[in-house]
């Protein structure tokens, strides 16, 4: 039975299933999207609602709510990394601090990095003040996981997308959307047209005027 038992279980321990939780949301709050598993995806965004909710009032007291809720860490130490091309240092959902903030040292390891909770009060939060909620979307995609062949969803945070399509693709269910209410538009015009020529045809035809004598 499932009496009190509330949310999905994953078939993981507690500890094992809020250490994930955490992880998968830390990455989005990194990233803006991260890329997992359906059933992942579905348990992680109504963790990830409330702490943006929390975060919103951008008080002390939310500050340590969150820190009891969400691992504080260094965050964006990827922006340093000089194996990491160019063209993936960059973020369509806030702007990213710049290289000379990121410090190791001397033996590589991270020094000095923005923090999570400081990020998610000040570059997510934001984004969010005039939103009562749904700050999350869950995209499906077509790609599939290796090993087990688990279907892979995209979590992204909203606000900021570009389209439906995570490519950045034209839609083609807008295309054919958009084809089927410009034919319908078509014959609906069509047919008030013969409505007004049969209309016209039905109309007697008005009796010669007689000229007068």
């Amino acid at each position: 039975m499932r009496h009190r038992v509330a949310g999905r279980q994953l078939c993981l321990q507690s500890d094992h299933r809020k250490a994930m939780l955490r992880n998968l949301a830390a990455g989005l709050f990194e990233h803006g999207q991260i890329t997992t598993t359906t059933a992942k995806a579905k348990a992680v965004q109504p963790y990830v609602e409330r702490l943006i909710t929390i975060a919103r009032k951008r008080s002390l007291a939310s500050r340590r709510l969150l820190q009891r809720k969400l691992t504080d860490r260094n965050v964006m130490a990827w922006i340093a990394d000089e194996k990491m091309p160019e063209s993936r240092k960059t973020s369509e959902f806030w702007t990213l601090p710049a290289a000379s903030e990121i410090e190791f040292n001397r033996y590589g390891e991270l020094r000095k990095a923005p923090r999570l909770v400081h990020h998610l009060m000040t570059r997510v939060a934001p984004l969010f003040a005039d939103r009562a909620g749904g700050y999350t979307r869950i995209i499906k995609t077509d790609r599939r996981r290796l090993g087990d062949a688990t279907d892979l969803v995209v979590l992204q945070l909203v606000g900021r997308e570009g389209g439906s399509q995570v490519s950045g693709g034209s839609s083609g269910r807008r295309a054919a959307a958009d084809r089927r209410t410009a034919y319908a538009a078509k014959l609906r015009k069509a047919a008030a047209g013969k409505a007004d020529k049969a209309e016209q045809a039905e109309k007697p035809a008005d009796p010669p005027s007689e000229s007068p004598s």
